[in-house]
């Protein structure tokens, strides 16, 4: 069995704690090491996919349909399978998809053993294995707060990174033996015997018990951690730059099986080493990035990363030996390194308890997306201007979008308070209520027979002329604040008949939301904000809360 167990968050003396810190909390080392296992499956059926359509002649733009059929799965399920990853226990949620994934991967050996496997339904399976991910990943990367503590998320965030490039380094490399000595079925079926490694390993696990959640309906739930997103300034910039980052970064993975095949005439074990030696530079970059980017900080790491990136794929474009593309690669590893994991870490330690995972869905969409979007368009613009032409172009435009970072630079995360700071309801008596999937616990609406509709919210404000001004600057961040946990609509009124009084209007899809506003959303951050804004009001604030009425 395995259980739970504690760790130091840093090390004596008040140092930071060291890159590989949380691999001494038992579950997460036992789920990364199941994560590195699963990954390198993934890589190596990548890998068989796509030297399966090479043997077929199939065309460039072909061949780059499987990082396309892998990754577009989460722009149809990567919001759903947030809020299913919120409010379900994640782990059996794990333990489903892996099952899931191993029985298409089954289905997938037993086809190519049998000759039966074609193009098209070779990627409709990459495609439905893409789908299991879809819903993994946001699930996976949520519960990893849970096990680890809090100091120690952004080193595990790392971790998972270098889980993945370590994948990268292993998984192509040992592909392209098997493939050359036993065959693409075989390479299939490892893949299902790491699904199963990590479906024992969740099996095993005992003791994880599911944070506490007030279940919400299904699409308000979608639309309100869309809204978190959409009005998170720091959260918002930094999904941009991935997205900017990864359209044209991602023609390296979808043409590098043909750059190896043509330009380099490599046999399939050759493409695996070019992986490898990515995945040898992501590796190298988890340990070495670290101290460049407690001195340049986030987004100065991720403009380096992303401009020594384009360089990078740009000159590897001319390359026509080993000698010159692995070192190249190795550095091109390093810089991916540094752009993923950075913006990853960040935003996993950065978005509050309440909608994490859909928030980490929202990157998924973004990050699988921008590898769909930027996988297809290099295959197509392969196919017109030629491979080393497209690799330059996009190069330049990763550069380009390194370069972004000067006049948009990232907010800063610094003393932004995450925890969960519950506000009371003003003036309302507390009663019992019970939410639609919640237990009875005690809330704050008026009478039992208040509908559940929509909510208006007015409070007014006692504001000396003097203050006005810095009054009016400061509420721009209570609309934030509002939107973000959950205001639909906002407004800042000045009253006609009291003048001095500022009225704030917003409403929120329903009474149970604005209770959740109250109880579950708030940050500490938000709430020193709504306490700044009070400084300049000259009395408490009156506080009016309006339900519509159900007139069926």
């Amino acid at each position: 069995m395995i259980r739970a167990s504690t760790t130091n968050a840093g090390a004596p003396g008040g140092t930071p704690p060291g890159a590989l810190a949380p691999l001494r909390v038992t579950v997460f080392r036992w789920l990364w090491i199941a994560g590195l296992v699963s990954s390198i499956g993934s890589w190596m059926q990548s890998v068989g996919a796509q030297w399966f359509l090479v043997e077929q002649n199939a065309s460039p733009a072909v061949i780059a349909l499987v990082s396309t059929a892998a990754a577009a799965p989460v722009l149809l399920f990567g919001i759903p399978a947030g809020v299913l990853g919120e409010f379900m226990n994640r782990r059996r949620l794990l333990i489903g998809v892996q099952a899931a994934q191993a029985a298409i991967s089954l289905v997938l050996v037993v086809l190519t053993a049998a000759d039966l496997m074609t193009p098209a339904l070779l990627l409709a399976l990459t495609f439905a294995l893409g789908a299991a991910t879809a819903v993994q990943l946001p699930a996976y990367q949520a519960i990893v707060p849970e096990i680890v503590p809090t100091p120690l998320i952004a080193n595990a965030a790392s971790l998972s990174s270098i889980g993945v490039n370590v994948a990268r380094a292993i998984g192509p490399a040992v592909a392209g033996v098997l493939i050359a000595q036993l065959g693409i079925p075989f390479v299939f079926a490892v893949n299902v015997a790491s699904f199963l490694f990590f479906l024992l390993v969740l099996v095993l696990w005992r003791g994880y018990t599911a944070p506490p959640t007030s279940r919400e309906p299904f699409i308000a739930a979608s639309r309100a951690g869309l809204r978190y997103v959409g009005h998170s300034a720091i959260v918002r910039r930094m999904y941009v730059q991935l997205l900017l980052f990864m359209i044209p970064a991602n023609a390296l993975w979808a043409l590098l099986p043909v750059l190896a095949n043509g330009q380099l005439g490599l046999a399939a074990s050759g493409y695996g080493l070019l992986l490898a030696a990515v995945g040898l530079g992501s590796v190298c970059g988890a340990f070495v990035l670290p101290p460049l980017r407690a001195k340049i900080g986030v987004g100065g790491l991720v403009m380096v990363s992303s401009a020594v990136y384009g360089v990078g794929i740009a000159v590897i474009a001319f390359s026509t030996t080993l000698a010159v593309t692995l070192p190249i690669l190795v550095v091109i590893g390093t810089a991916w390194i540094g752009v993923i994991a950075s913006l990853n870490g960040t935003v996993q330690s950065f978005l509050p308890v309440w909608v994490r995972t859909r928030g980490l869905s929202v990157y998924q969409l973004v990050f699988y997306g921008g590898t769909a979007l930027g996988a297809a368009v290099s295959g197509v613009l392969s196919g017109i201007l030629g491979v080393a032409a497209t690799m330059v172009g996009t190069g330049i435009v990763v550069v380009v979008v390194a370069a972004l970072q000067l006049v948009w630079p990232f907010g800063s995360t610094v003393d932004k308070k995450r925890d969960v700071v519950p506000l009371p309801l003003t003036d309302v008596p507390p009663v019992a209520l019970v939410l639609p999937g919640d237990e009875a616990s005690t809330r704050t609406p008026a009478r039992e027979s208040e509908s559940d509709g929509a909510t208006l919210v007015i409070v007014r404000y006692a504001v000396a002329s003097a203050d006005r001004a810095r009054f009016v600057d400061a509420m721009q961040y209570v609309e934030h604040s509002r939107r973000r946990t959950g205001a639909r609509a906002w407004h800042l009124y000045d009253s006609r008949e009291q003048p001095g009084t500022m009225v704030e209007a917003f409403t929120v899809g329903s009474w149970s939301e604005h209770l959740r506003q109250h109880e579950s959303r708030t940050t500490g951050y938000d709430a020193e904000v709504l306490e700044a804004v009070r400084a300049f009001a000259s009395a408490d604030p009156v506080i009016e809360h309006l339900v519509a009425v159900d007139r069926d």
